[in-house]
């Protein structure tokens, strides 16, 4: 005897609940595992691509895995020493900038009232509020940074998804036609064909969305990073990996990254004084260094734009970025870091349910209305 819909609805209802609670008890648990199946996800295309040249798909994963190793290796000795240099420089900057504030606000106030006379500028109360907004920030900002790198946890769990990410990746990568095939096989036979179609939709999504977009945040993270330090913009890679980071979203990365980057450009070529052999020389603003940093961005978004969405994403990835955004704010509030991980795959899967639900509203008599016999 078949299940009625409703019956069906509870099922699958108590099912989705109880996967929401295991994730939300053990989400720190499952994340080296959601990062090594995402790994595994992504890279499935290019062990496909390997079997088709002749290797077994043991041997492609071995291919993989070693490449990806060397990549990391490579990666963490040329990138990983001059990014954390300039994280470190950056801190240091801001500590700096905190403790100036007094001073950079007398000093807007005599600015102020030397070209507007008759504008009131004492401020007791802003400067009062800068004060002590520098002080809070000094007596903590050692704190937090002790606090971090002091860690013994955050420390035991970055070793533990640097050993237990790659491991899951490989065995998981190594079996996944095997996988999908069971769970194929396990599909309800009267919607094998519907769950078939739904889940080549969210495959396409995904595949669009993640496999795509990352490699175009890749692509940008290193232009934007690499070109800013050869301007000679200082912390110019970690401004150009932040960029790269949320260039998912559109537009957003170009705008976040070009205003950082520009502002740090102002406050490093704006002018001021130098002593050179013991002389005080006034420099003007350097607006060619200014203009080069604008135009990095520019060309970046002209290349995005143009080139690398529309061959490697596509015009219909399904993930309006509205959604994307609600999907990520949502899902990493309630389930944290693991959350904002998983938020891309099931906003792309909501979104394919919904517009099956859609079209199947349409296709209804609800929508239609029924039809009076004469």
């Amino acid at each position: 005897m078949a299940i009625s819909p409703q019956k069906q609805l509870q099922y699958w209802g108590i099912a989705a609940l109880v996967l929401i609670f295991l994730l939300y008890a053990l989400g720190n648990v499952l994340l080296p595992y959601i990062l090594g199946g995402a790994l595994a996800y992504c890279l499935d295309p290019i062990a496909d691509r390997l079997e088709a040249w002749g290797l077994s798909r043991i041997m492609s994963t071995v291919v993989i895995t070693l490449s990806g190793i060397f990549l990391f290796i490579l990666i963490f000795l040329l990138v990983v020493p001059t990014l954390i240099g300039q994280l470190g420089e950056l801190i240091a900057q801001i500590g700096r900038i905190v403790e100036d504030l007094p001073g950079t606000w007398e000093g807007i106030k005599l600015w102020l009232s030397e070209r507007i006379p008759g504008l009131n500028v004492q401020g007791d109360f802003m400067q009062e509020q800068i004060q002590t907004l520098g002080a809070a920030i000094q007596s903590r900002s050692g704190e937090v940074v002790n606090a971090l790198l002091s860690s013994a946890q955050g420390i035991i769990n970055a070793i533990v998804l640097v050993v237990i990410v790659p491991v899951v990746t490989f065995y998981l990568l190594m079996d996944w036609d095997r996988m999908v095939a069971q769970i194929d096989d396990l599909l309800p036979r009267d919607h094998q064909s519907t769950i078939r179609d739904l889940a080549r939709q969210i495959d396409r999504t995904l595949a669009s969305f993640i496999r795509g977009q990352g490699t175009v945040c890749l692509i940008l993270g290193t232009y934007y990073g690499l070109a800013l330090m050869l301007a000679g913009l200082n912390f110019g890679l970690v401004v150009g990996l932040i960029a790269g980071l949320i260039s998912f979203i559109p537009y957003v990365g170009a705008l976040v990254g070009g205003a950082l980057a520009i502002g740090l450009a102002l406050f490093q070529w704006w002018g001021g004084t130098e002593v050179v052999d013991g002389e005080t020389i006034q420099t003007g603003i350097n607006w060619l260094r200014i203009g080069i940093v604008a135009a990095i961005f520019a060309f970046g978004q002209f290349v995005e734009g143009n080139f690398l969405t529309p061959n490697l994403v596509g015009s219909s990835v399904g993930l309006h970025p509205v959604w994307l955004i609600l999907a990520l704010s949502v899902f990493g509030s309630i389930f944290g870091f693991v959350g904002m991980l998983i938020a891309v795959p099931v906003a792309a899967v909501i979104g394919v349910l919904a517009r099956f639900a859609i079209q199947e509203y349409k296709n209804g008599r609800l929508y239609k209305g029924t039809v009076k016999d004469d």
